[in-house]
């Protein structure tokens, strides 16, 4: 999330408390989960030395739930990346840890464990850098959270119209019915019966060729911001939208 030169200047902060320099240190790099010895190690190396007289498990621990002992060491949790985000400001420039810190604001809502699932390792993907994974399960997540919105309020809408343009449709009961259409189908739907607007749906339209895209073997070159820009759109567009 940091990088070593944003965070020496981040650590020479006066106004910043013991506690905020630890978490700015556990988000160094893709803020994978650290040992207390490689946060001193961190720090000593961002020009922190006085970290050697402080007890850092100790200052973690009453950092009320903004970091988080996992078997691995300590790490930042959802609001501890936010946390991050709000100390380190423009130093913290990378479009990376600041989408993924806004899709971990809708996670908490999600109630289907498998959409969760799907999003959750979205958001580790982003944070590790592993572009086209993050591209592809984020854009599960999304029409799983159509799914089950579907499912739950406009199922026999939906199978209205998809009766209409295919009488070879069999009623679609649960959400795994509805997985068995083509997904350009079933935005065509979702427009037809109201749930997107136009402008909408072709942009979720360019985020499944975005998907599709990174989800075959090609010579296709990805950057964090294209990754970032799919996810803002679908943050926008259905994660803010369409949980139930």
């Amino acid at each position: 999330m940091i990088h070593g030169s944003s965070l020496k200047d981040l650590l020479s902060k006066s106004e910043y408390t013991k506690s905020d320099k630890l978490l700015l240190c556990l988000a160094e790099g893709s803020g994978e989960p650290k040992t207390v010895k490689v946060i001193r190690e961190i720090a000593k190396s961002g020009g922190l030395r006085s970290i050697e007289r402080w007890n850092v498990s100790q200052l973690l621990s009453r950092s009320r739930g903004l970091a988080i002992r996992t078997d691995t060491g300590w790490e930042l949790s959802s609001d501890g990346r936010s946390k991050v985000l709000e100390l380190a400001g423009s130093l913290a420039a990378s479009p990376a840890p600041k989408v993924a810190a806004s899709l971990r604001v809708h996670l908490h809502n999600l109630s289907d464990p498998n959409t969760r699932a799907y999003v959750e390792e979205a958001i580790r993907c982003m944070e590790s850098g592993l572009l086209r994974a993050a591209v592809v399960l984020s854009w599960v997540g999304a029409v799983s959270v159509l799914y089950s919105y579907v499912h739950k309020s406009h199922l026999a809408d939906f199978n209205a119209e998809a009766f209409r343009r295919d009488p070879k449709w069999r009623q679609a009961k649960t959400t795994d019915d509805l997985a068995k259409m083509k997904e350009k189908d079933f935005l065509g739907i979702l427009e037809a019966i109201s749930i997107l607007g136009k402008s909408v749906k072709q942009e979720l339209e360019r985020c499944l060729r975005f998907r599709n895209s990174c989800g075959h073997p090609n010579s296709l070159k990805i950057g964090e911001n294209n990754v970032a820009s799919h996810i803002e759109m679908l943050i926008l567009n259905v994660f803010s939208h369409f949980l139930v």
